[in-house]
């Protein structure tokens, strides 16, 4: 079998920038952290038979690939043209839905071990592009290239996306010091909603490609605060770190109605009340984690927040990125990978593009 690790992510400044209908205009710029939260994905091959399973929050026993419910799965494997005979287990530290990215670890994990199955090493990069043409491309799904990039890079990390797509990925290179004060100081509660991103993700697509001014002047200045917070945490004036993000969460809440509601503007003003310099919901929004910035009241935000039901997530910092943990595939299971593959009406086509 094949296990592979891969990190959730919190978004530090410019979500929303890096959805095609945005950056085709007017350019993305994404600062993110991988956190140690893990997607993992366990990917063997069957002896005695040509099944394909799949499982996670259900369980999938189908003859061919075509019969894959699960999206991802589905068109991962068929990215590769393996239509019959693998099973794939995935076990995440984080439910789906809650904003820290869990489709683009789900892939990029896949992928990393689809990889390694065929004994084909591939990059960070290569990781990130093979997903964000899965997800963006194949499934047109309307999502960024965040999640991706994030999940198969890990870190302290910026994307400055170009018009035409291209995403060039930069570290931000900090004191251990600064490092400990940065994750010291952001705190995670846990809303106990999970929602559809791509619900209200779609809402401000379809917003921002019919030139709406109030969408679009949002994103714009998410843009620009997203570099101003690059440029303040880089500096090391962390404070303002966390006012930025009280004014980027003002001009996310213009996004989409979903983004907010009474509940979570009501925690956000309490944590507030209570010492938080900023923060915002995670992700699209309307759900998953509130992430605050905090510096001398930690504790007396966090027993406010416990005292409303909010359950804090305590997390480090991942600077590794998607990686595989565990590569054991018996000669047995590797033999009738390879035998497949040959019976495979693409087998020839298929060879020759995973042939080192």
């Amino acid at each position: 079998m094949i296990i592979t690790r891969t990190p959730f992510r919190i978004t530090l400044g410019g979500g929303g920038t890096d959805l095609p209908s945005f950056y085709r205009e007017h350019g993305g710029f994404v600062v993110a952290v991988a956190i140690d939260k893990y997607m993992f994905l366990n990917v063997n091959t069957p002896i005695l038979d040509d099944k394909i399973r799949v499982r996670y929050t259900s369980s999938e026993l189908v003859d061919h690939v075509a019969h894959v419910q699960h999206t991802l799965a589905r068109e991962a494997m068929q990215y590769f043209n393996i239509s019959r005979g693998l099973e794939i287990v995935s076990i995440a530290d984080i439910p789906a839905g809650t904003g820290l990215g869990s489709s683009g670890s789900y892939l990029v994990g896949l992928l990393n071990a689809l990889h390694a199955l065929l004994q084909d090493q591939a990059t960070q990069q290569r990781l990130a592009e093979e997903a964000c043409h899965i997800e963006l491309d194949i499934l047109k799904k309307p999502i960024g290239k965040q999640d991706q990039y994030m999940a198969a890079f890990g870190g302290l990390t910026v994307l400055d996306i170009a018009q035409d797509g291209k995403v060039k990925v930069s570290r931000l290179n900090l004191s251990m010091d600064l490092v400990e004060a940065l994750e010291q100081n952001i705190i995670l509660f846990y809303t106990h909603d999970i929602r559809d991103a791509t619900t209200i993700l779609q809402k401000q697509d379809e917003a921002t490609r019919r030139n709406d001014q109030t969408v679009v002047g949002s994103l714009r200045e998410i843009k620009d605060i997203g570099i101003e917070i690059c440029s303040a945490i880089t500096k090391g004036n962390l404070r303002r770190f966390g006012e930025l993000m009280d004014i980027h969460w003002e001009s996310k809440k213009r996004l989409s109605k979903g983004i907010t509601n009474p509940q979570i503007d009501a925690w956000y003003e309490l944590a507030k009340n209570n010492g938080a310099v900023g923060g915002k919901i995670s992700g699209a929004g309307g759900g998953g984690f509130l992430m605050f910035y905090c510096e001398e009241k930690k504790l007396q935000v966090r027993e406010a927040m416990r005292k409303v039901g909010l359950r804090e997530l305590n997390f480090r910092f991942d600077f590794e990125g998607s990686k595989v943990v565990f590569d054991v595939v018996s000669r047995d299971g590797r033999l009738a990978h390879i035998r497949r593959q040959n019976g495979h009406e693409n087998g020839i086509a298929f060879a020759t593009k995973f042939s080192g």
